[in-house]
């Protein structure tokens, strides 16, 4: 059995009963960082032992891996913050665990997108999840297609390119669309601006570091148009 295990994105306590009990219950913890699940297992007295499986040697590991499930081995595959395969390691070895007819499971827990989504007050009922954008090759296109999206759609971005991805939503959606921007979700220094893109802008512009992981929420282009209140005024 392999268990795909979602993992807090900031706050250590924002992780299941259940979970915790799986991660002491396998054989080995499939780790994205080694390092940085210490952290977390050593929170929870998980002395389960760890072995790291990241985008870089899981085509090299996935075979040896598969043989030991077959022989009964049970794991768990976490990565370093929400939930495996979305955005993060996880796709390439449940596809191929589903190929060899292994038992997959996973574990409902935390990640970026709902909490982003409900928190922004934009319509939540139909939404469209990208994730990363390309960086170069295809990125334009993507964001021609967004823009045209009548639904509420998200993205991950990083903070070091917030600026300039506001500034190409812009391009696409125009000035006036409604956004919200999310950074560093549930910890400490967690931040919610919500507002029209122009003055997103602004206001991640006037900053003189922009610190953590960002989640972009934008609104649909029919429901940008429908809403005649000022969503500054939200917050």
């Amino acid at each position: 059995m392999l268990y795909l295990v979602p993992t807090p994105i900031g706050n250590l306590e924002d992780i299941t009963l259940r979970a915790i009990r799986i991660l002491r219950e396998v054989d080995i913890i499939l780790a994205e960082d080694t390092r940085t699940s210490k952290k977390l297992l050593l929170h929870h007295d998980i002395q389960t032992p760890l072995r790291a499986h990241h985008a870089h040697n899981e085509h090299g590991t996935t075979p040896n891996l598969l043989e030991e499930l077959k022989a009964g081995t049970t794991m768990a595959l976490i990565t370093d913050a929400g939930t495996p395969a979305i955005s993060d390691p996880g796709f390439y070895l449940t596809r191929a665990c589903v190929a060899e007819d292994i038992d997959v499971m996973c574990l409902p827990g935390a990640t970026a997108v709902i909490p982003a989504l409900v928190n922004s007050g934009l319509p939540a009922d139909k939404f469209h999840f990208e994730g990363f954008l390309p960086h170069k090759k295809g990125r334009q296109t993507r964001l021609k297609y967004l823009a045209d999206l009548e639904v509420t759609f998200i993205l991950y971005e990083s903070p070091f390119r917030l600026v300039k991805c506001l500034e190409q939503l812009v391009e696409h959606c125009g000035t006036e669309r409604q956004a919200c921007v999310c950074r560093e979700l549930t910890k400490l220094h967690e931040e919610t601006s919500r507002n029209t893109l122009h003055e997103l802008i602004i206001h991640y512009k006037a900053k003189t570091k922009v610190k953590g992981e960002i989640v972009i929420v934008v609104a649909g282009k029919e429901s940008s148009k429908a809403n005649k209140k000022k969503y500054s005024e939200l917050g």
